[in-house]
């Protein structure tokens, strides 16, 4: 059952999945909800400053014990292990999350594109099946679910350049970096180096769309009730790419992010076409 708290959590984590998920019919949306207040705690407890590493891990055992059979007395929890059982979301999938979460709070850099993806996988990949079975999609949707994941986590990485450097993280292969001759994103290096830091951001936007377009082409697979949320959420996230497109050098003056006003304006007008006469 969804609380006020796992309400709260939801709703300041997200602009762009917030106010997508309110499209979804009720049963789909409080599941939704339920799957995002878990993976948030357990992403907020290693982006904190400083980490709260104690907490994390009490969160993670508190997880085993629920997925053993024994209660945690934790609402977030106990919501997503029941959610995981109704839904037949696969444990090992959890495991993968917990994994990079862990990640998080001691690798700082990736060397190459390779090393990034195992990281993207269970920060992102496996959150697209999770949603894929929360929908009931079937088995044939569920590349497509990660890839979706998966750019919209690569969009998050771009726009969130500055914000990870106070974290101390890098998540753009190093060897990519050096191809542009950037020894590093610190704006100091960057802003010497405008021209490179420019194509550099570009050239990552490129990976974004191209995955983005991967996970697009499954939405023929989503019963119309269900698209019209993830549709908004990925034209949102290309509304972002768009922005820091323009101008690359933005992600260091703000979050570049949709309102809710533009997120709900999205969300009416993919309602609008998506049952227009004639469609499909």
């Amino acid at each position: 059952m969804v609380t006020p708290t796992h309400y709260q959590i939801f709703r300041h984590g997200s602009t762009t999945y917030f106010y997508s998920t309110l499209f979804f019919p009720r049963p789909v949306r409080e599941d939704v909800f339920l799957l995002y207040s878990f993976v948030r705690i357990a992403d907020d407890f290693v982006d904190a400053v400083p980490q709260e590493t104690a907490a994390y891990f009490a969160f993670k055992e508190r997880y085993l014990g629920a997925l053993g059979g024994e209660p945690s007395d934790d609402l977030v929890v106990d919501a997503f292990v029941d959610l995981m059982e109704r839904k037949k979301i696969e444990p090992v999938w959890v495991e993968a999350f917990f994994r990079s979460m862990e990640c998080d709070l001691w690798k700082a850099t990736y060397a190459t594109l390779a090393d990034l993806e195992e990281y993207l996988y269970g920060s992102s990949e496996v959150v697209g099946l999770m949603m894929a079975r929360v929908m009931g999609l079937s088995e044939d949707a569920l590349e497509a679910a990660r890839a979706l994941g998966k750019a919209m986590q690569y969009i998050n990485f771009i726009r969130d350049i500055a914000e990870d450097l106070e974290l101390g993280r890098t998540y753009f292969p190093q060897d990519e970096l050096t191809a542009f001759d950037l020894p590093s994103l610190d704006y100091e290096t960057t802003y010497a180096a405008p021209d490179a830091f420019v194509s550099f951001v570009r050239a990552q936007l490129e990976r974004y769309l191209l995955w983005q377009s991967e996970g697009e082409a499954g939405f023929g697979s989503i019963p119309f009730r269900y698209l019209v949320p993830v549709k908004t959420a990925s034209d949102l996230y290309r509304w972002t790419a768009e922005e820091i497109r323009k101008e690359p050098f933005v992600v260091y003056r703000q979050k570049v992010k949709p309102s809710p006003l533009r997120a709900v304006g999205r969300a009416c007008a993919n309602t609008l076409v998506l049952t227009w006469p004639g469609r499909g």
